[in-house]
């Protein structure tokens, strides 16, 4: 049962300052509000698809749960400032500016696969409707005709039939297994799956062409892109068995309706099942309403498993990301598939304190960062491992607006350029991350951080320093002489200012030469207490840095 929308009357548009304002404009089941509004943190608003309805909502609203008739661009992103997070309910990514949310730093995620099986099955029915003249013979009857014309009205069977699937991705899947169990034999065609991804030998994974010339019955199970866009076309259609059969429940751009209705017209298309179409509503299309063409409203994933399925993922994934705690299915992340991100946290906060420390160290602007990566653990971290360095780097410039999504961008706007390295003198560790810094004068800063027990976050170098410490809490990082006497000067001149050191770690490049000493504190150091530091004739810089967050 569906909650009903825009009937919320304890809800206002104003959120107090330390919760989440969640935007719900879409039908999602009460389990799925249920949960979101369990949260003490979150404040949920349901409202209608409309823009104005999301109008006095944009202000305040931190997440926005929709569906595809909910168009999110640059002009709704630009009326909220506060969006952190889109979440589309269903694979579809129409409508979303995902370019324009990426820049703004705004996570967008949806929910792949939930609604497969959904899918997959309305696939199917369109199938054995087409197949069965289901439609026609419905409406003869209910219109008084018992057999009007038997000939006329005789179906095909499925079985020795040959299906071709254009997308094997999860609906392809489903739709493969569910006809090959009536005895069709099942083609399929994408230029992102191997011969060794599919798991049943009787499917047979060829090219575009020869899936069109072969196929019975063509099914579209492609993502909406520029790539896909009118994939179907005239010269397409052309390819086809005539007579073949065409089933589209994925993007309706993916067809040229025009050369679809003229293909239906001469018969080269001998029938086609649509759920999904350019425009929605589809009030213009010159394929709604012919014999021969059945069509549904967008309900492919519409079955009351998919929706509870969907609502509760969606509300779920939505909590969890405003809450920095996971971030699945988010498309504009730099995430591989099947890294979790609970795993990959630790590197990402190691590698973001590499970048924040950078930040404080460094006189002049970065202009370019080499890096390394060593060790297993590393592998297929390389991109988010550079993005959350970026991130530490351009904090202090950026403040909160900076994050996972938006550095590399605003990396690029500063002139930033980021590479690979082999070969950097840093530390011996099996597992390492290692950043050289080229700041605007030519200036170069290395630093270099691991894991222990793949849990807690280490630096054990900066420049020619060896050493060891932990980057969180308040730090002072302070560059010294290497004279008798500074561990009992700075001591004292901390304690008679009432600041308590935690650790002190401390590294030389060579004896009687120069110091680099790092100590974590209970306390931030005073502007008072920091000039009476740097005013010491032994110390030549002290920089201090809050790793609190």
């Amino acid at each position: 049962m569906c909650a009903p929308l825009w009937k919320d009357a304890a809800l206002t548009p104003e959120t107090p300052s330390k919760q989440f304002a969640v935007v719900v404009a879409t039908d999602i089941t009460d389990e799925g509000l249920s949960l979101l509004r369990g949260e003490d943190d979150l404040i949920v608003h349901t409202i209608a698809p409309t823009a104005d309805a999301l109008r006095d909502y944009l202000p305040t609203v931190h997440a926005l749960i929709a569906r595809d008739d909910v168009t999110i661009d640059r002009a709704l992103l630009d009326a909220a400032p506060n969006l952190r997070v889109i979440g589309r309910v269903g694979a579809s990514l129409n409508g979303i500016d995902i370019d324009a949310a990426s820049v703004r730093g705004i996570v967008v995620m949806n929910t792949p696969g939930v609604s497969a099986i959904a899918a997959g099955e309305h696939t199917v029915t369109l199938i054995l409707a087409l197949a069965r003249r289901l439609v026609e013979a419905h409406n003869s009857l209910g219109a008084g005709f018992w057999l009007l014309d038997r000939r006329r009205q005789a179906g095909t069977q499925l079985m020795g039939k040959t299906l071709g699937i254009i997308g094997y991705g999860r609906v392809g899947r489903v739709v493969a297994a569910r006809c090959l169990a009536f005895g069709m034999q099942v083609l399929a065609a994408d230029p992102y799956i191997r011969e060794e991804q599919i798991e049943d030998r009787r499917i047979q994974l060829v090219g575009l062409k020869e899936l069109l010339n072969k196929s019975d019955i063509v099914s579209l199970h492609v993502p909406a892109t520029a790539e896909t866009r009118t994939l179907i076309d005239a010269r397409a259609i052309g390819l086809m068995k005539r007579g073949a059969r065409l089933i589209n429940t994925a993007f309706g751009g993916a067809v040229d309706a025009d050369a679809l209705h003229e293909a239906l017209v001469s018969g080269q298309i001998g029938g086609a099942g649509l759920d999904v179409y350019a425009q929605e509503p589809p009030y213009n299309s010159p394929l709604i309403g012919m014999d021969n063409v059945i069509h549904t409203p967008h309900i492919a994933e519409n079955t009351v498993e998919a929706t509870q399925d969907l609502s509760l993922q969606i509300a779920a994934q939505v909590m969890d990301a405003l809450r920095d705690e996971d971030y699945r299915n988010v498309v504009n992340l730099p995430f591989l598939p099947g890294v979790e991100y609970e795993t990959t946290r630790p590197y990402l906060r190691l590698a973001e304190r590499i970048g924040a420390i950078l930040g404080v160290l460094a006189r002049l602007p970065v202009r370019r960062i080499a890096v390394e990566y060593r060790g297993d653990d590393m592998e297929g971290l390389v991109k988010p491992l550079t993005v959350a360095l970026l991130k530490g780097v351009l904090t202090p410039a950026f403040g909160e607006s900076v994050n996972y999504i938006n550095a590399p961008m605003l990396a690029n706007e500063r002139g930033i350029q980021v590479t690979r390295a082999r070969g950097l003198h840093t530390a011996e560790y099996t597992s390492l991350v290692s950043c050289q810094f080229t700041l605007e004068d030519g200036e170069t800063i290395t630093i270099a951080g691991t894991l222990l027990d793949r849990r807690e976050a280490h630096i054990v170098q900066i420049n020619d320093y060896r050493m060891d410490f932990i980057p969180e809490g308040y730090l002072l990082i302070l560059g010294s002489y290497d004279s008798p006497g500074v561990i009992g000067k700075v001591g004292t001149l901390l304690a008679d200012n009432g600041v308590n050191i935690a650790t002190w770690q401390t590294g030389r490049a060579g004896r009687g030469g120069s110091t680099l000493t790092v100590l974590t504190l209970d306390e931030p150091l005073t502007d008072g207490v920091l000039e009476s530091l740097r005013g010491q004739a032994f110390v030549r810089h002290a920089h201090p840095i809050d790793l609190n967050g």
